[in-house]
């Protein structure tokens, strides 16, 4: 028995109704669909054979009469549209509300702390104010979230460890109340690539453009530290401590905290699907979780043609999935928020996300439209017969 969890980054199929409140400048929004019509002869094969057209209106996406899969989607019961958060909420956690601030609001207060812990800390530029520590590690806002969701701590790991910036990011989110404090580096870059990659957003945000300063290119790590987050909720650590595997592949990795769980950190879209087959072979009872994360990247760069190449991508390989798949097996295709390409920013859209659910021993059905992502966690405890998770409700029992 398993379950696979297949996160496409940010595979948004329309606006939430609260977007025009909350947040106008997503009105609009649909990234499967102004993505799936970029071109006249671009398909999505196996994506339409389990029920994608169902749910979301393309003129390059065929509503097929009797979809392979359960097909529906999942409002996000998080503010805004933040990866983190809605990894978290997938696995069954009920989001909590973090305090919003831009990082030059707090930025004396952990210039302060990591002087106690013996740091040497900097202000560099008092007109784009961020932190340099040791000389060698940049703290600033993160740019791609919205306005004070999250801070990124950035360093070239030739020159310091990733274990000496986690100790600097852990007294960073000791000491502030955002969603996400973002620990990140690579090798083969500098400090000085870094601090050339500052870019200021608004009069609120500086922060690095982790693209621009390479941090991606080489020898890349990550650790997200999270805003009242207990993995003893959620679906991942519950089937961990009943004794069932549980691999995390790609950003999954990155962003889930499982003791105990199979660590597989990449970004590149075909290494990820390639590690899910691999797991497909070696891991008999449990859960296997991968995150496609490079159409995130796309969206962030409104480069509507990587966007579609990469979900493409995942698209060819949805029948080696499902080849490879038991008789008791499920899987579940899920985005976490959307990024429209189109939409004329570069920073996440608050969507729907995709759920495609197939299993071959399920029932397709229309699954409607689920009121959060934990719905997910919660039918996998439920598929498995473990305990609740903290949040949503199991649509296990449609499908029977």
């Amino acid at each position: 028995m398993r379950a696979i969890i297949l996160v496409i980054d940010s595979l948004g199929v329309g606006e939430m109704a609260d977007v025009p409140e909350v947040r106008p400048q997503d009105i609009g929004a649909n990234t499967l669909k102004h993505v799936s019509e970029y071109k006249n002869n671009y398909r999505l094969t196996n994506l339409e054979l389990m029920g994608a057209g169902l749910v979301v209106e393309s003129k390059n996406i065929e509503k097929v009469s009797n979809p392979i899969a359960s097909y529906g989607c999942s409002n996000l019961e998080h503010e805004g549209a933040d990866t983190f958060q809605g990894h978290q909420e997938i696995v069954g956690s009920k989001p909590k509300k973090a305090l919003r601030q831009p990082f030059k609001e707090c930025i004396y207060k952990v210039k302060s702390e990591l002087e106690k812990a013996g740091y040497t800390v900097t202000i560099p530029d008092p007109k784009r104010p961020f932190l340099l520590v040791n000389g060698i590690v940049v703290v600033a806002d993160n740019i791609e979230a919205d306005i004070g969701l999250n801070y990124n701590v950035t360093a070239p790991l030739d020159y310091v460890s990733f274990e000496e910036e986690l100790k600097i990011g852990q007294i960073i989110r000791n000491n502030v109340k955002v969603g996400r404090v973002i620990v990140l580096g690579g090798r083969g870059i500098t400090v000085k690539d870094i601090l050339n990659a500052i870019e200021v957003k608004s009069d609120e945000i500086v922060g690095v453009n982790s693209t621009k300063a390479g941090v991606y290119n080489k020898g890349y790590m990550v650790r997200h530290l999270g805003y009242g987050i207990d993995p003893n909720v959620q679906v991942t650590t519950i089937l961990k401590k009943h004794g069932f595997d549980v691999s995390l592949i790609g950003k999954a990795a990155d962003v889930i905290n499982c003791d105990g769980a199979d660590y597989n950190p990449c970004v590149d879209t075909e290494t990820v699907l390639n590690i899910l087959l691999d797991k497909l072979n070696s891991v008999s009872h449990g859960l296997i979780m991968a995150n496609v994360q490079e159409t995130d990247l796309a969206g962030h760069s409104q480069d509507v043609e990587k966007y579609a190449e990469k979900l493409k991508l995942v698209d060819d390989y949805l029948p080696k999935i499902i080849d490879k798949m038991k008789g008791d097996d499920i899987l579940f295709i899920t985005g976490d928020h959307g990024n429209d390409p189109t939409i004329g920013h570069n920073h996440h859209t608050r969507e729907k996300a995709l759920l495609l659910v197939y299993g071959k021993k399920l029932k397709p059905v229309n699954l409607g439209e689920r009121k959060t992502l934990s719905d997910i966690g919660a039918t996998i405890a439920n598929y498995f017969g473990v305990e609740k998770t903290e949040n949503g409700e199991s649509f296990l029992n449609m499908m029977k």
